[in-house]
């Protein structure tokens, strides 16, 4: 099949010396014709001069800063359209040297059973942080704490599950799609702009249209994360755009009854909570909540002003609607997810790359991962109802 491993670049020079070595190892040691490809997102640092003068062999193309919708503009372009699959990358991500053809491989499968109703849409890997031992993800759950979804590939007992295939409710910052469906699904939506969320969104609209979901631990990818966006907006910029992009998730794609009454009196105690908060709260730390519904608010009547969501939305009744959401909800809660590993052992073993090792400076810490299930830098996030 033909690859374009595309990874997503602003002002991220220090980012590309020390990841992509390894993604172009990663696409030579692929049995498909692989071209990797950068999009740079109008750097203001030397980013293209250093990929000029470093790696003259890897294509660049320069696009508006739009975020992840960057990549819907590369693969939509006509001289895009000779790709089958196309792995979507940022660019603080490594890849282990065998990472490419393991996510690839349901697509295949798919091509050799070109009957099968339920197309694969996306596959996702098994993602660690640089240190090689905490995990990222993206084997996804998606729950409720206070009218708020989360999707989280660090719910409680996550570990039990990290090598078990399946499917996954969503990837971020790795993943590889089908090209073909990613266009008739319009990529990823403008409304989430400059970012959050918006993984959970495509992956959404993907379910909706009854395509898979997979998730698929053989290949594996290594995370610095948020990086571009903790330079350009800090740590609570970063938390703010999450919480209004939750809301904007939310306002698009919530229908059913009982998710929204969560929301309702969710959002209320939360409004309450900011109320109570505000005269002891530092300035700049006041009205989280009513901040980013209010921001969501207007974004929302701006965006529906524009022309709404994404380009291909997917027409269902509000019947077919409602099924959906329930089925989504309740494919990928933590507990569904763990029943996959009864019967499994805890305890996993994982071959360390040494290739990234050696070039990338990944560091010792890549032979720890998977000694034990219960890794003790695995810290599970607070995720439940």
């Amino acid at each position: 099949m033909r690859v374009a491993i595309l990874i997503l670049n602003y002002n991220g020079r220090d980012l590309l010396a020390e990841c992509l070595p390894s993604v172009l190892h990663a696409a030579g040691n692929s049995s498909h014709v692989c071209e990797v490809v950068i999009i740079d997102n109008d750097s203001s640092d030397d980013s293209c001069e250093y990929l000029a003068a470093n790696f003259s062999n890897v294509k660049v193309i320069a696009k508006p800063n739009r975020g992840l919708c960057s990549f819907n503009d590369v693969i939509e372009a006509e001289n895009s359209r000779a790709y089958d699959i196309a792995l979507l990358l940022n660019n603080d991500i490594k890849l282990h040297a065998n990472a490419v053809d393991p996510l690839v491989e349901p697509f295949e499968e798919q091509l050799r059973q070109p009957d099968v109703a339920a197309p694969v849409f996306l596959t996702a890997p098994l993602c660690w942080q640089f240190d090689g031992v905490t995990c990222e993800g993206f084997k996804s759950a998606v729950g409720w704490r206070w009218g708020l979804v989360q999707a989280t590939g660090r719910f409680p007992g996550h570990q039990q599950v990290l090598r078990i295939p399946g499917e996954t409710a969503c990837a971020g910052a790795a993943l590889a799609v089908d090209c073909r469906l990613f266009r008739e699904l319009g990529g990823f939506d403008s409304l989430f702009l400059p970012g959050r969320l918006e993984d959970l969104d495509l992956a959404f609209r993907a379910w909706q249209r009854g395509w898979k979901l997979r998730y698929v631990p053989a290949a594996i990818a290594y995370h610095k994360g948020q990086v571009s966006f903790a330079r350009e907006f800090g740590r609570s910029g970063c938390d703010q755009l999450a919480l209004r992009n939750t809301l904007l998730f939310q306002r698009k794609n919530i229908r059913h009854p009982i998710n929204v009454l969560r929301q309702f009196f969710g959002h209320a105690l939360r409004a309450a909570r900011d109320i109570v908060l505000a005269p002891v709260a530092a300035k700049e730390a006041r009205w989280p909540f009513l901040r980013a519904w209010t921001e969501a608010r207007k974004v929302w009547r701006e965006h529906q002003g524009s022309g709404g969501a994404a380009a291909h939305q997917y027409s269902l009744t509000y019947r077919q609607q409602i099924k959906s959401e329930r089925d989504f909800f309740r494919r990928f809660t933590a507990s569904r997810l763990l029943s996959e590993s009864r019967g499994q052992p805890v305890e996993y073993a994982i071959m360390p790359d040494p290739a990234l090792d050696a070039v990338q400076g990944l560091g010792p810490a890549a032979s720890l991962i998977g000694k034990r299930g219960d890794i003790a830098n695995n810290r599970a996030e607070d995720f439940r109802d």
